[in-house]
């Protein structure tokens, strides 16, 4: 007898979970079920696990914090999605949930991990160059509800100066960049396109 091979079936991901730790950069992650083990040589089945940087900015009790982290913390734009979906805080009436700004930067320097990154939920990492124009996108929850602004966005900075920042889910990827420009709307390609965490 000759058996069909059959491949490996695997459910929708979940959702993201929560940050693993409040108040810190940390790692959320989202998983998918195996439906059906691969038989007779069928395709094998893909990563069953991501994971992915957050930052968290309410405590479990509801206060503020998170943003006595004195660099930019940035993450893929991805993640902005995702955020949006969980932030139900009542410091954000719904009507100003699109509230935000962009900031464009010139990155000057960064470390040689960024380049080094193959992790599957830290790959946008790999597309970090010296000298490259990014956008960051400034949104609630990142937004301090009293400054409406993101912690080392540069708002008072001039373009002279040089200001730090740091890949969420993994802090050897940093680096140091000037601020351009700040926008209403983020217009740089995806890969380019970041957000403060």
């Amino acid at each position: 007898h000759c058996f069909a091979a059959l491949p490996c079936v695997v459910g929708e991901w979940s959702h993201w979970s929560g940050c693993a730790e409040q108040c810190q950069p940390g790692l959320r992650i989202r998983r998918r079920y195996v439906q059906q083990e691969p038989k007779n040589g069928g395709e094998p089945c893909p990563a069953l696990e991501e994971k992915a940087g957050c930052l968290e900015y309410l405590t479990y009790q509801g206060e503020d914090c998170g943003h006595e982290h004195v660099p930019a913390f940035i993450t893929t734009s991805e993640y902005s999605k995702e955020r949006k979906r969980r932030a139900t805080s009542s410091l954000w009436p719904s009507d100003k949930e699109e509230a935000g700004y962009c900031v464009e930067f010139k990155t000057e320097s960064l470390s040689h991990h960024c380049a080094l990154e193959n992790r599957p939920y830290a790959r946008w990492m790999q597309y970090l160059r010296e000298g490259h124009t990014v956008c960051v996108a400034c949104q609630p929850p990142a937004m301090n509800t009293d400054t409406h602004h993101c912690s080392g966005d540069g708002h008072n900075a001039d373009g002279g100066k040089i200001l730090h920042w740091e890949a969420v889910g993994n802090s050897q990827c940093q680096g140091t960049w000037k601020k351009i420009r700040q926008l209403e709307h983020c217009s740089c390609p995806l890969v380019h396109s970041f957000i403060f965490t």
